[in-house]
């Protein structure tokens, strides 16, 4: 007889706690629900190549600046502002011969 895992009630060494997770939370509990199951996730190489997610570092003073131009912008009409398009309209309007040294 196995021992059963405290957390899921699930003996050890039958399954894997993810392969359980998966089933339970996209198939189970989603045809409770009367919901579609869910599809699985994208890995690491089925994620579109056209962009990256990256982290940068931006001063709370800037990204203030940042934010009150998204508001303005949506204040405008412009529905679909967000930071990331507006760091985008900037890097295609930017002349890189203007600028200053020392940034």
């Amino acid at each position: 007889m196995s021992k059963l895992d405290e957390r899921g009630g699930t003996a050890h060494g039958l399954f894997e706690h993810d392969d359980v997770d998966g089933v339970l939370t996209e198939s189970f509990y989603a045809a409770a629900r009367g919901a579609e199951p869910r599809p699985k996730r994208l890995g690491a190489n089925d994620r579109p190549a056209h962009y990256k997610v990256i982290c940068i570092s931006v001063y709370n003073d800037d990204l203030h600046k940042l934010d009150d131009m998204v508001r303005e912008l949506k204040r405008r009409g412009y529905t679909k502002a967000n930071r990331s398009a507006l760091i985008r309209h900037a890097l295609s309007v930017l002349d890189i011969n203007h600028v200053p040294r020392g940034i």
